[in-house]
């Protein structure tokens, strides 16, 4: 259907344009002295705005014609071409209006006088006829356009979340990875140790899995998955490893999932791993205006061996980060004096408030 046909104010905006081009046409049939006013008014603006109506047929033209697959010649030929066309079967129809709304003494008079306005009539058919094409045109375009921006737009959606699955699924075998290493090194030095980390590996990666699948989870939720992960170490290093967690007023702020293991597992493998008498893995949470911080301090050894891990921990939270926020959201890390500081800033998400 015609986009001005589809609604009824389209249709009504449509038909208040045309009155006014019919007063126009009668002035300039009164100037040239072809009509008097008495006929010429009566005459022009009821088939002024029938014409707007037949004109409607040149976006049905346009369609047929498109000018990004259509050779501009035959574009211009074809235009003409309908413009001549619609010209002359309104002509047709101007010529029975004049006899019945003229005041004539004879026939022909109004033959006298159909033949006067002719030029001026075709005239004004024809040029209003391609202007509709040339409208008609540009609304194609346009419309094309923002056909285009949406389809890039859905596209960038895609992108960006098919980005964030693969993120997802390079971290789960990442964390998986060095847990089973750190199972594989209690196996023989004690089996009971290494059967208990694989039951508390076991409830770590289900509620992996399921906080996982969410968008968004409080950050209660986060660092009770990082107290999971950090028993399942401790089982390994046993005193050496200690943890410290305050988060002040920030338990209910929502974050995307599984952005703090990563750093937890980092201060672990490249920090407590590596200093004889360990230390403790400080997990700190707080609540500004308008940014939540967390961040994760742990003893390093500036002497400690390159690590073997692949790398995709810190990488995968800076990609993810940009991913959902941009330039909104960073991790900064620092080691300063035999201390590692990884510090997560966050855009603030508080937990809506439930409805009553």
């Amino acid at each position: 259907m015609h986009p001005i046909l589809a609604r009824p104010g389209r249709v009504a905006a449509y038909s208040v344009i045309w009155p006014p081009l019919g007063g126009l046409l009668a002035a300039s049939l009164v100037l040239q002295g072809d009509l008097p006013w008495s006929i010429a008014i009566p005459f022009a603006i009821p088939m002024s705005v029938a014409y707007g109506f037949l004109c409607l047929s040149a976006w049905y033209a346009s369609r047929g014609l498109p000018v990004d697959r259509v050779d501009p010649i035959r574009v211009v030929i074809s235009a003409c071409a309908a413009g001549f066309v619609s010209s002359a079967l309104w002509l047709l129809a101007a010529r029975g209006w004049l006899g019945l709304v003229g005041t004539f003494a004879r026939p022909e008079e109004a033959t006298i006088a159909f033949r006067r306005s002719a030029p001026t009539l075709f005239a004004f058919a024809f040029l209003l006829y391609l202007l509709a094409i040339a409208v008609s045109y540009v609304a194609a375009a346009f419309e094309a356009s923002r056909d285009a921006e949406r389809r890039g737009l859905e596209l960038q959606v895609q992108a960006r979340e098919a980005e964030l699955r693969a993120l997802r699924a390079q971290i789960d075998p990442h964390f998986l990875f060095n847990s089973l290493q750190s199972i594989s090194a209690l196996t023989t030095a004690d089996p009971a140790a290494a059967r208990r980390m694989c039951l508390l590996l076991a409830d770590f990666l289900r509620d992996t899995l399921a906080l996982g699948a969410r968008e968004r989870i409080p950050l209660a939720s986060e660092i009770a998955l990082a107290r999971r992960f950090l028993a399942i170490e401790q089982v390994r290093f046993g005193e050496r490893l200690r943890i410290d967690v305050t988060t002040d007023e920030a338990d209910e702020c929502l974050m995307p999932p599984l952005l703090l293991q990563p750093l937890v597992e980092n201060a672990v493998t490249h920090g407590i791993a590596h200093v004889l008498e360990g230390g403790v893995v400080k997990i700190t949470a707080s609540r500004g205006a308008a940014t939540l911080t967390i961040s994760v301090d742990n003893p390093c050894d500036a002497d400690r061996p390159a690590g073997r891990g692949t790398g995709l921990g810190l990488k995968n939270v800076r990609a993810r980060l940009r991913s959902l926020y941009g330039t909104d959201a960073a991790l900064r890390t620092e080691e300063v004096d035999g201390r590692f500081r990884s510090r997560l800033e966050l855009p603030l998400e508080p937990v809506a408030s439930p409805t009553p």
